[in-house]
């Protein structure tokens, strides 16, 4: 494995074309009825757009972002960007987390001065050695012909065992949580804990398994009435992303609608996504996608998890103790699994039920997530 330090820098023609694409946005007729309720809403975007294009300094957020630690690995043949940041006294636990879709690194970025020196942020609890890698296809990371949780889990491995850790831990939301979850079922030997944020994976329910619960039949329910309104953007991803991928690719406005209404529907934003993130935090994202060209591999996950992934086996259970973040108070929720449902598939040894916080927890609620992260792997020591 090679690994080469990496800086950000995007050249200025890209921002300037960028810009010029903005200024020049044909925009459709604004719904009828109200504001977000047929998708993003116009006078929203129409204001977030104009920052981007005249207000938004990236070179500000792209010195910021250089503070960290970046390299590129180069993992069977493919290029994966990471941030590595060690503890900054004594020996940290490995830890490698992993964002999910619609997002990137840099949602993590605030757990790392939280985990690599909580003594100096008054959090009780190990130190960290942080690799926060972008997955295949995203931001600054090639992307194989397939990349599904089982592939990104054993190129994860590969990852640490480069960088001289012989055990460590994982941990993530979304499909971050997928990945850490393979992670375990590969080899569990190396596998301190895995702590997650989400459920990704449907455990096992039907013949040969314990009856559900009342609270995992409301959940269920939940789940499919969320799927039956909500799941329009999984359906076209995971069948035809090159399709939509023309349009997300050509248009900033077409980029950054079709992402910010997930980041205000997923969060704990009320509605409201100025209450929540920043909109210099929401353009970092957005550029980063924009000048990587990335949205378009990025939704390949929905595609390569469904059609070329590989079920873990009626009556998996992961054998390596984890740590479970519920962050459930989505502006737009499909409903918070109980515990007894999470602990269908995993050795629960860890659950938080957060009092804020949604999909997006640690750029929501970066503290309490840490916190959460340092308890559950204080207790593996």
């Amino acid at each position: 494995m090679r690994i080469a330090p990496f800086d950000i820098s995007i050249p200025d023609e890209v921002l300037s074309d960028l810009a010029a694409r903005i200024r020049s946005t044909r925009w459709p007729q604004p719904a009828p009825g109200p504001a977000w309720a047929q998708g993003t809403d116009l006078g929203y975007l129409k204001g977030l757009l104009a920052y981007w294009a005249d207000g938004f300094d990236w070179r500000a957020q792209e010195r910021r972002l250089n503070g960290f630690r970046h390299h590129r690995a180069t993992l069977g043949g493919t290029h994966i960007h990471f941030v590595h940041e060690r503890a900054r006294q004594g020996e940290g636990i490995p830890l490698i987390l992993t964002h999910g879709w619609p997002s990137a690194f840099i949602e993590l970025l605030p757990l790392v001065p939280l985990l690599t020196d909580p003594k100096g942020h008054g959090i009780d609890g190990p130190a960290f050695d942080l690799v926060i890698p972008s997955l295949p296809g995203y931001g600054f990371s090639g992307r194989p012909m397939v990349a599904n949780y089982r592939t990104v889990a054993r190129m994860w491995h590969e990852l640490m065992q480069g960088l001289g850790y012989g055990r460590y831990g994982a941990g993530g939301g979304d499909f971050g949580a997928g990945v850490a979850t393979y992670m375990a079922i590969e080899d569990p030997a190396r596998m301190i804990g895995i702590h997650l944020t989400t459920m990704e994976l449907w455990p096992a329910t039907g013949q040969g398994t314990r009856p559900l619960t009342a609270a995992e039949n409301d959940y269920v329910a939940q789940v499919r009435q969320w799927d039956a309104a909500e799941r329009g953007y999984s359906a076209i991803q995971s069948t035809r992303p090159q399709t939509l991928g023309y349009a997300l690719n050509d248009s900033p406005a077409g980029l950054a609608a079709w992402l910010i209404e997930k980041w205000r529907a997923w969060s704990d934003s009320g509605g409201d996504l100025d209450a929540r993130f920043s909109r210099d935090f929401l353009l970092t994202l957005l550029t980063v996608y924009w000048a990587t060209q990335s949205i378009t591999p990025s939704m390949r996950d929905y595609f390569d998890n469904r059609w070329h992934g590989e079920d873990p086996g009626a009556g998996t259970r992961v054998p390596v103790p984890t740590g479970f973040a519920n962050f459930d108070r989505n502006f737009v929720s499909e409903g918070s699994p109980p515990r007894e449902w999470v602990e269908r598939l995993y050795d629960v040894r860890r659950w938080t039920q957060m009092p804020s916080g949604g999909h997006f927890g640690a750029a929501e609620e970066p503290e309490r997530l840490a916190r959460d992260i340092a308890a559950f792997f204080a207790e593996r020591g």
